[in-house]
């Protein structure tokens, strides 16, 4: 398997109690604006590429799709999304993006939150996605933004009292790895500049319908601490693309 931070059990452990971790995709400061870019999931078969808990598998199945499959490389993170699951039409399979090769036509919808950062192979990630979509399918999916994985490190720069002064950019057109601070580990992400993100899905085959740099809900803003300073510099991208063909 690929390189998988979840499952070591510190990372973990930290990881599960991560807000939105607990809450699920009401503590998640871009779903307001993700859930509008979703299309009618009717009748309809999804594939969730890194899925950890589960999450946007179920909310697929109450809106009423037909058949929902979640992909994920950790196993701890996929334990927990079964035993958060009661849907008989939603299953898991502990499966990296990068070895995906699903058969044409085999999902009218393909989601992701947050996963698309962690691959060097975006554009084979793409190509997969489109082959294995049917004509007119949706592809949506959100990621950190290019500017906040740019420097590398993922934090502010502070000033004498230790509060967030500065968030630093810099070698933005330099994409590669990167070595990003969170939950007091170093994680490895990969930097790509808003024009590989848009142009290799053009390049692939698939017409854009949306682009969004999504600000916190008005609600979380006033309910959690800190989240202010989510203003100063998107984190988040999320983008709504269709095989149009």
């Amino acid at each position: 398997m690929k390189e998988n931070q979840y499952d070591q059990t510190e990372f973990f452990e930290k990881y599960r109690q991560f807000p939105r971790s607990v809450a699920g995709l009401q503590a998640a400061g871009e779903w307001h604006e993700l859930r509008k870019l979703f299309p009618d999931f009717t009748d309809k078969r999804v594939l969730d590429i890194g899925c950890g808990f589960g999450w946007h598998c179920r909310y697929a199945a109450e809106e009423g799709a037909r058949q929902v499959l979640g992909i994920d490389i950790s196993k701890k993170m996929l334990t927990v999304a079964q035993e958060q699951t009661s849907f008989e039409n939603v299953s898991y399979r502990q499966l990296a993006m990068e070895d995906m090769d699903f058969a044409p036509d085999s999902f009218d919808v393909v989601l992701s939150s947050l996963a698309f950062h962690y691959t060097p192979n975006f554009q084979e990630v793409c190509e997969q996605v489109f082959k294995s979509l049917s004509a007119k399918g949706s592809f949506v999916f959100s990621g950190e933004h290019p500017v906040f994985t740019a420097e590398g490190r993922q934090d502010w720069l502070y000033d004498e009292a230790g509060k967030p002064e500065l968030w630093p950019v810099d070698h933005y057109f330099t994409e590669g790895k990167r070595q990003a601070n969170f939950l007091g580990s170093q994680v490895t992400k990969y930097h790509r500049t808003l024009t590989t993100y848009l142009n290799t899905l053009l390049t692939v085959g698939f017409t854009l319908e949306a682009v969004v740099e999504p600000q916190p809900e008005p609600r979380l803003l006033a309910e959690v601490p800190g989240m202010s300073d989510e203003l100063r510099r998107p984190m988040m991208l999320l983008v709504k693309a269709v095989k149009a063909v």
